[in-house]
This record gives C-alpha cells, structure tokens and sequence, in this order.
C-alpha cells in the first residue's frame, strides 16, 4: 500500500511540474511568435499621429502579433535616415525625402522603401498675411520667404515656382517654432509649411484664418505626393509577412479615425498628456482633409499611387532638389504589400 501511494505520489509531482513547466512555457513560446517592430514618426505626437496610435492603443498591432513601438521624430529627412541606418525598421516620412535620399546614396546597404501611401496629397503650402497684398502665386517674386531648411514646401518651392512662373524669392531660416511668429510679427512675406500645421500656428499667435492667404501646393499645379509608410530594405526581406500585417492593422485603425477624429484624438492624449485635444482634433481634421481623404486618394485608392504620377513627381523633385543621380521611382515604391482593395476602401461614398 505504501509504494502505491509513493508511486501515485511520484506520478502526480511529474503531472505537476510538466504541468508547470507547460506554464512556463506557453508565455515564452507567445512572445516568439511576436515581432516587435521599431516605427519611426515623421514628427512629434499632434493629431495625424492618431493613424498610427490608434491601432496601436485598440490592439490591432497585438491582434497580428505584432509588438510595435512608436517613437515621435523630427522630421521626415531623419525618419528616412534613422530606417536607413537600421535603426528603426520602419517609420512614415515624405516621399521627396525618400527620393532624395535614394538619389544621393545609390549604394546604400539598406535603403528605404514606400509601402503605403497616406497622405496622397502633399501637406506643403505658401501662406502670407492678406494685408501683405500678396494675393497669387505671382504676388510672390521678389518677396522675402521664410521657413526651415529642411521644410518639405521649403525644398519642393522650385516645382511650385516653375508651374505659377513664380519670379525670384529670398530664404530666410529659421527654427520651426519662430516660423509663424515671424510671418505674423511683419518680418517675412510669406512662408511655407504643412497647411495643417502653419494655419493653426497663426491663429496660436492671434492671427485669425480669415486674414490669411493660403496657396496649397495641389490647387496649384503641384501633384506631389506627401507622406508614406517606410520599411528598410533588410527589414523587409526578412519580414515581408510582418510588414503585410502591420499595414492591415494600421488600414483597420485609419478607417476608424476617419469616422471619428474626436475619439481617435484620446490615444494622442495618452501619449502626449499636455496636448490640446481639441486643437489636435482640428489639426486631425484640416490633415484628412487636405491629404488624406482627398479626391486623387479616392481616384487611387487609399494607401495606392498612381505609377505615371510617380515618375512625373520622381523627375521634379530631381530637379528641384538637385540630386546627385536622377530617381527611379520603381526603387521608391513597392505596393504589393499592401491590404486588398476591398480592406482599403475606407472613405464614405
């Protein structure tokens, strides 16, 4: 009766600690099968960054077992080079960025490539203060224009010159944060800068919308694309499922901050606690409007591009930005990655 028992007490404690050990195992085994994914952001945590806090926050990276990270940046040139230096294995940056950095570092070991296209209309805009009398593109010539070296309007100002005739200018640099001030305070004529971003500086700085001149690049011959989502060439290759993944999860959270900016707006806030939802929330809106749910995007489809306007776009940032060797904008871009038309139709008939 006694070696029964001690057999019956041995086979329980195998039970137990295969048991156990199963435990132990399974929160390992779960943690393997997750990718984790460093994503890069073109700049710091204001409303458009809700596209990509969003799923983040509902759990639709988690839900393709995908461990995302999103860090804030300081503009699309740094995103560029920071996926590039294998830094971060993915980040969301201007396409005239991504070219010129193609163009100027042909034999990179692990360039950059758009996978997804958000904003399919370039953010960058002139604006200038009506009482300026500045009215047109041509009001332009001869004026004193302001902005950041690295400012996407800024450095595709050539292109938005050559198609308004748009005479001589002079630049003057400076800080992002002293850009709008300037303007308003008199010391430059106009400036470029991201509409959604510019337009709500102002009115910070007690200059109402009404009394501001507004020239967006696409309303005036300027198709160039904005911002798209980037992934380093290694990256890709070992991970082309990943990125197919993170690009369905990130589709599902865009078509939810679409229908609702408001509520998309309190993942931003969990990041960014000092931020003013409600201006975020209207920078959020001026952004899909502008670049996002724009007629082109609903012609090509949301997150898609069209290949002739690609080139047309990969020629003049090569002349505007003066690089080194012309840009071959099927190295740019990759679509087949990216969900099927049907997850993509997200915009409202």
């Amino acid at each position: 009766m006694r070696l029964n028992a001690l057999a019956s007490l041995s086979r329980l404690s195998r039970r137990s600690l295969l048991g156990l050990a199963a435990a132990l195992t399974l929160p390992v085994m779960a943690q393997a099968q997750t990718t984790p994914i460093k994503f890069q952001l073109d700049w710091r945590f204001e409303g458009p960054s809700a596209f990509f806090l969003l799923p983040a926050a509902k759990g639709y990276f988690k839900a393709e077992k995908l461990d995302v990270t999103i860090d804030a940046g300081n503009g699309s040139g740094n995103a560029v080079n920071r996926v590039a230096s294998g830094a971060y294995d993915m980040g969301f940056a201007d396409l005239a960025a991504l070219m010129e950095f193609q163009a100027n570092n042909p034999t990179a070991p692990n360039k950059p490539v758009a996978v997804m296209m958000v904003y399919n209309n370039t953010p960058a805009a002139v604006f200038a203060l009506k009482k300026s009398g500045i009215k047109t593109p041509a009001d332009l010539s001869g004026k004193k224009l302001g902005a950041p070296v690295f400012d996407a309007g800024r450095r595709a100002f050539p292109i938005f010159q050559k198609a308004n005739n748009v005479g001589k200018v002079e630049w003057v640099s400076m800080d992002p944060t002293l850009r709008e001030t300037m303007l308003a305070k008199g010391d430059l004529d106009a400036i470029t800068g991201f509409y959604f971003t510019s337009l709500l500086n102002l009115e910070a700085r007690g200059v109402k919308a009404s009394d501001v001149t507004v020239m967006p690049f696409p309303q005036f011959g300027v198709k160039l694309y904005g911002n798209a989502i980037i992934v380093g060439e290694e990256f890709l290759k070992k991970h082309p499922e990943e990125v197919k993944a993170f690009l369905r999860a990130f589709t599902k959270g865009a078509k939810d901050v679409i229908a609702d900016p408001k509520g998309a707006i309190a993942s931003v806030k969990a990041r960014d606690g000092i931020i003013n939802a409600e201006l975020e929330e209207r920078r959020l809106k001026l952004a899909i409007e502008s670049s996002v749910a724009t007629p082109d995007a609903k012609a090509e489809g949301f997150g898609d591009l069209s290949k002739p306007r690609l080139a047309l776009m990969a020629s003049q940032v090569a002349d505007a930005f003066q690089t080194k060797s012309r840009i071959n904008p099927d190295a740019i871009w990759n679509g087949n990655y990216l969900p099927s038309a049907a997850e993509r139709a997200i915009f409202k008939k």
